[in-house]
């Protein structure tokens, strides 16, 4: 009897511990760790704590996680859809079609329907659809990477956008990621609304004068994510979130239907 008890008084505890260790995980907040090679040594305390703020005004981190498939029209020019969470990307612009794998450095491209075969110019061609979603996505994603890796992030004080708003602003040099990691972005957040309000670009960190300055507007929910779609005289088209899409977008030359497939 003396061991019966003492088994079921085991049993007790341990459903008692394991119900206690679920409810912490539970408790514990989802937050916004930086990615790993982000310089936070480097980077100061209240540029940091605005990121966070950027973060949770455009859904939260848990959100941008669990989004798996965004699409857009990048400036009219070429069409992109991204699987967040296996790295895949297809990229339509003009008569070429790239499938690639953005983690691996493969894939497979297209030009005019023929499948390019021969292994230097494939890869060639799978660095160059790479790019291109380099490019695309930090356009259309940036402020969800203002902790992202080889980024140091600096606070530069109170100004004004063009549209005369006042805003934080925030720099964002980086090492050692991307095609042009000698870039220079300064992005200013709204005071109000906490979201990215204008940025501006900078060859590198001894250029005086920016290339360009865009204001970031028209934002929309997508899914459970904000994104914005207006870069001043251009813009991203087409913007939708999917949680599931067919393999077939990843893997056939066949360019899918999207707007069919937004659930109505």
């Amino acid at each position: 009897m003396k061991i019966k008890i003492a088994g079921l008084c085991l049993l007790l505890i341990t459903l008692y511990a394991c119900n206690e260790a679920s409810q912490s995980t539970k408790d514990v907040p989802y937050g916004n760790p930086a990615a790993e090679g982000f310089n936070a040594a480097a980077s100061d305390a209240k540029a940091i704590a605005i990121a966070d703020e950027v973060m949770e005004a455009m859904g939260g981190r848990e959100a941008w996680d669990n989004t798996r498939h965004i699409c857009w029209n990048f400036f009219g020019a070429r069409e992109l859809v991204w699987d967040k969470w296996t790295g895949d990307v297809r990229v339509d612009f003009r008569n070429m079609t790239f499938l690639i794998n953005i983690n691996d450095d493969k894939g497979q491209v297209f030009i005019d329907g023929m499948e390019i075969t021969d292994s230097d110019s494939l890869q060639k061609m799978v660095n160059r659809g790479k790019s291109i979603w380099i490019n695309d996505s930090y356009w259309l994603a940036m402020p969800y990477k203002l902790k992202d890796s080889g980024v140091t992030l600096t606070y530069a004080g109170e100004d004004t956008t063009q549209n005369g708003s006042m805003a934080d602003k925030l720099n964002l040099i980086f090492d050692g990621v991307g095609d042009t990691p000698q870039n220079m972005y300064y992005v200013w957040v709204d005071k109000e609304t906490r979201l990215v309000s204008q940025w501006a670009f900078y060859p590198n960190t001894e250029t005086e004068e920016p290339r360009f300055i865009n204001p970031w507007e028209e934002y929309s929910k997508q899914g459970e994510i904000m994104l914005s779609a207006s870069r001043g005289q251009r813009g991203m088209e087409d913007i939708m979130v999917f949680d599931e899409l067919p393999k077939s977008v990843y893997n056939s030359a066949d360019k899918p239907d999207l707007k069919s497939m937004v659930t109505q």
